[in-house]
């Protein structure tokens, strides 16, 4: 999931600040994350979704409670707000350890590819639909 207007808002102290507590707050909640990467303008987070569940209702409570947290925590200046909107992937047990290296090395990758680049070829690649006026 993505910032407002995908703003490179999180430096590197406050990326750490809520790697970390995303970690804590998903144990609160009963959701095994696995691995999460926070980058100046979105997140990319590997977790075990729960049976009693919809992926919705899991970013709903990660996009709220984190926001929250950010602006509670004056993490950046003003008033912080994540985009609407995420994209979510499933991963069958054979390709966790590939997507947990993607993750891991999210600061390296995105040196040589934006985030947007990246998302448009994932949904290249997936046969989906990319609609400019959604992804702004």
């Amino acid at each position: 999931w993505a910032t407002l207007e995908r703003r490179p808002l999180l430096d590197k102290n406050a990326a750490v600040k809520l790697s970390a507590h995303l970690h804590e707050y998903s144990k609160s909640k009963g959701i095994y994350m696995k691995i999460n990467f926070v980058n100046a303008d979105h997140v990319h987070a590997l977790i075990d979704l729960p049976t009693n569940l919809a992926i919705e209702e899991v970013l709903k409570l990660f996009k709220g409670e984190s926001s929250h947290w950010i602006n509670e925590q004056n993490l950046v200046s003003g008033k912080f707000t994540w985009q609407r909107g995420y994209g979510a992937f499933s991963v069958s047990q054979s390709g966790v350890d590939e997507v947990c290296s993607y993750i891991a090395g999210q600061e390296e990758h995105h040196q040589k590819l934006s985030f947007v680049d990246e998302l448009k070829l994932l949904v290249k690649r997936y046969g989906l639909v990319w609609r400019e006026e959604e992804n702004r």
